[in-house]
């Protein structure tokens, strides 16, 4: 994949796009079986993604002025940009649907004269652009302000955004008052009447609200999503339970690939957003699954009856070693564990040495980067 941006030295995101994209591949595949180390473990072809185009969603830094906003990252090398940003609306690593929103979007920033936080002055308003693109093109498109204080403004030209993108079908505010490295804030303020955006993973419609977590590669999310619920299935239990559960793919799609229509599925996770968002997708498609909203590791310490298998996806941090101590005591026979970081996967196994890896098999989640999903089967030994 060639990059302008990465040519030119003004972004290095992409730390691993100067090589081949099949030794890419391969090299994540080598360090996913060194950090595992099992002889016994049976390890399926790696997942390619597309090489460009994969990301469903673009958080984009707003910088400049109004009348010329610059849309993209901070921290540019060139002097003359310092108090700004480099613009990085073509971005090859954005879906095509991204990259045509944003000359939109820039001009809707002009007609709505939403003037860019300026981090080193501290002032302004707009601080990020986040845009998701789901199924059949459909966009949700989120203003992240320091303050209500241009909401007034997009409530006015919104008929306009949406009659120039009439793909947008879900835009709201969010608003992040503090002074920091962080996102958004807590206050979300939907202004369109839909307020959560389907997307299709696999075997299942999820429904995205704004603030929930979504894998920002559709075609190797739905790729993860077939092959736990192929291993689920295979597993036949009747009691699953999946921690850190999101927006509900791994759940949903134990609770759609059911040969055993008694079979009881239940998610935790800690954002009562994301537990909605499942709930909706859930009964949009007619499933048996209970979600929670609560801490993943209180959850399992608490509970009276374990399951028979019991899906984790935490964060890069991985489980912890109280969540890993708990597992290795539990009696749990089979854990189906999708992780975003090998390293932690690797202590979290070396935690818990009687759920021994079966199988695995690395998905290349983030192409042009040195990060990959890896999926893996436990059972108990």
């Amino acid at each position: 994949m060639f990059c302008g941006y990465h040519a030119a030295g003004l972004c290095g995101s992409c730390t691993a796009i100067d090589r081949p994209y099949a030794e890419q591949l391969s090299a994540k595949h080598i360090h996913a079986q060194q950090l595992l180390d099992d002889a016994d473990l049976e390890w399926l072809e790696p997942v390619a993604s597309p090489e460009s185009g994969y990301r469903n969603k673009a958080k984009m830094v707003v910088t400049g002025t109004a009348a010329a906003p610059r849309l993209g990252i901070l921290g540019a090398p060139d002097p003359a940009l310092a108090s700004g940003g480099v613009d990085l609306r073509g971005c090859g690593v954005n879906a095509p649907e991204l990259r045509a929103a944003m000359p939109v979007l820039a001009d809707f920033i002009t007609r709505a004269a939403l003037t860019p936080y300026d981090v080193h002055a501290r002032r302004g308003e707009l601080k990020h652009l986040l845009v998701t693109v789901g199924s059949g093109g459909a966009l949700m498109i989120r203003f992240v302000l320091r303050s209500t204080e241009s909401l007034v403004r997009i409530e006015k030209h919104l008929g306009w955004l949406r009659g120039e993108l009439p793909q947008a079908a879900v835009v709201s505010v969010n608003l992040q008052p503090e002074h920091k490295a962080v996102l958004e804030g807590e206050r979300e303020i939907v202004l369109t009447q839909q307020q959560s955006l389907p997307v299709v993973m696999g075997e299942v419609e999820l429904q995205v609200l704004p603030k929930s977590f979504l894998q920002t590669n559709t075609d190797v999310a739905s790729a993860l999503y077939r092959q736990g619920a192929a291993w689920i299935e295979e597993a036949a239990p009747a009691k699953v339970w999946d921690l850190y559960c999101g927006v509900g793919g791994f759940a949903l799609h134990a609770a759609a690939h059911v040969s055993d229509p008694g079979r009881e599925v239940t998610g935790i996770e800690i954002s009562a957003e994301a537990v909605a968002a499942a709930e909706r997708a859930r009964d949009a498609a007619g499933l048996r699954a209970t979600f929670h909203v609560g801490d993943a590791t209180a959850f399992a310490a608490q509970a009276e009856a374990l399951p028979d298998l019991m899906i984790v996806n935490p964060p890069r941090r991985g489980l912890g070693r109280e969540l890993a101590g708990w597992l290795e005591d539990s009696g749990v026979r089979q854990v189906l564990y999708s992780s975003c970081n090998a390293t932690s996967l690797a202590r979290d196994l070396a935690a818990m040495p009687s759920l021994r890896p079966t199988r695995a098999q690395v998905l290349d989640m983030f192409p042009q980067t040195s990060h990959y999903e890896v999926l893996t089967l436990l059972r108990r030994h």
